[in-house]
């Protein structure tokens, strides 16, 4: 079962503030001691490197648990072995999606692809959750098929919008309950 996007990141995100502001606190201790008036005590920075050793395990063990909770890892790491139940093909020029249905249909526990092609610009694919949270997204490069596998766990509507950075027209990329996810 894939773990939901918003709960990945809230994890992540609580993880990674969490061990920045670890980081920190090392940096602002080890500023405070070299430049405090001196007592006439030499500094012995061991205590500084035994923190810094902490630092990097606890960074390298992050890295090593968090890597486990991507919700599309596994679909990822085992492409050829995925069959998508259903594949829709967009195609954006001149910003703007060209999409193959006004609503693209799917059912719940299915496995959808989405072969994105640009034929200008770099553009952006992004779905999006009712509340404008990020379910996935990736970039879509000119004179490539671009392509993301997604099983969707719960019914809903999603919308569409460039997540990518392609001039000023880009921001309006959006287009508004673009893919339906039924029971």
């Amino acid at each position: 079962m894939i773990v939901d996007t918003s709960l990945v990141l809230w994890g992540q995100t609580l993880a990674y503030t969490l061990y920045a502001l670890a980081i920190m606190s090392v940096i602002g201790w080890f500023g405070y001691r070299v430049t405090k008036k001196g007592t006439g005590k030499e500094f012995k920075p061991a205590l500084f490197y035994v923190f810094v050793g902490f630092l990097v395990v606890a960074g390298v063990s992050l890295h090593l648990v968090t890597h486990a909770t991507i919700p599309w890892k596994p679909m990822d790491l085992d492409r050829s072995g995925v069959t998508a139940d259903k594949t829709f093909t967009i195609n954006i020029a001149n910003h703007t999606f060209a999409l193959p249905a006004e609503k693209m249909v799917i059912k719940k526990g299915e496995i959808a692809r989405f072969n994105v092609t640009s034929d200008d610009l770099t553009y952006g694919f992004g779905l999006f959750r009712a509340d404008n949270s990020m379910l996935f997204q990736m970039q879509v490069l000119p004179g490539y098929v671009n392509d993301i596998v997604w099983k969707f766990e719960s019914p809903g509507v999603y919308s569409i919008r460039s997540t990518e950075y392609s001039g000023p027209k880009g921001a309006n990329m959006f287009v508004k309950d673009a893919v339906e996810v039924t029971e």
